[in-house]
């Protein structure tokens, strides 16, 4: 992919390595919340490892339907997804290297319960930037056309297809916690609570023809 200056991107939650190998070189990120909300994306879901399996963390929303906003979106707090998911990250990265220091940052958008899913995405892309040390601006926009010197990658990260099916990634190794078999682009949860500040690097080597 080009070195364009802008990335026009979906938003997701806990956004996969994938993802940010794709955008790492980019000065802007433009997000757009008047798009259609589509269930069974990576704009609800995300995936961790625990000792003997890949686990898909997903959070259930209100009411969705495909004319919805998705900035619309409420998320249903009647279901117990937050204990769900908190136990697993801590089950799956609390013996991590990094977890003790990275943890507490999303833990902190957690507690705020926020009532729309683009509101929670949105914060915690914003920490994943921040840890990472990714020099990108992130910026929300309604109706996104066509933008100069930027590339629009909105419907290319599906749940439909692997990552070897499309051009940003090529897995860089790195420890993980479990496992004899290295698991390739899972959230960057993982990528974080193993590596820490050389997370970044391994973003740089897992660039496809870097």
């Amino acid at each position: 992919m080009n070195q364009d200056s802008t990335i026009i991107s979906d938003l997701f939650y806990l956004p996969s390595i994938e993802f940010f190998v794709a955008v790492q070189d980019c000065d802007e990120i433009k997000i757009d919340p008047s798009e259609r909300f589509q269930k069974q994306t990576y704009r609800n879901r995300a995936h961790i490892l625990l000792t003997n399996k890949v686990d898909v963390l997903s959070v259930p929303v209100l009411g969705s339907s495909k004319k919805q906003c998705y900035r619309e979106v409420k998320i249903d707090y009647s279901q117990k997804w937050k204990n769900v998911h908190l136990r697993g990250i801590q089950s799956g990265y609390g013996k991590a290297p990094f977890f003790e220091y990275f943890y507490p940052y999303f833990d902190h958008v957690f507690e705020k319960n926020l009532t729309f899913l683009f509101d929670m995405n949105l914060e915690l892309l914003t920490v994943c930037l921040k840890l990472l040390k990714l020099k990108v601006s992130l910026n929300v926009e309604q109706n996104i056309g066509k933008v100069p010197e930027s590339a629009d990658i909105r419907g290319i990260i599906h749940t439909k297809a692997g990552f070897a099916d499309r051009d940003f990634m090529t897995p860089s190794i790195y420890p993980q916690l479990f496992g004899l078999d290295f698991v390739p682009n899972l959230s960057i949860l993982d990528l974080l609570f193993c590596m820490g500040p050389e997370s970044r690097e391994v973003l740089a080597q897992s660039k496809k023809n870097h």
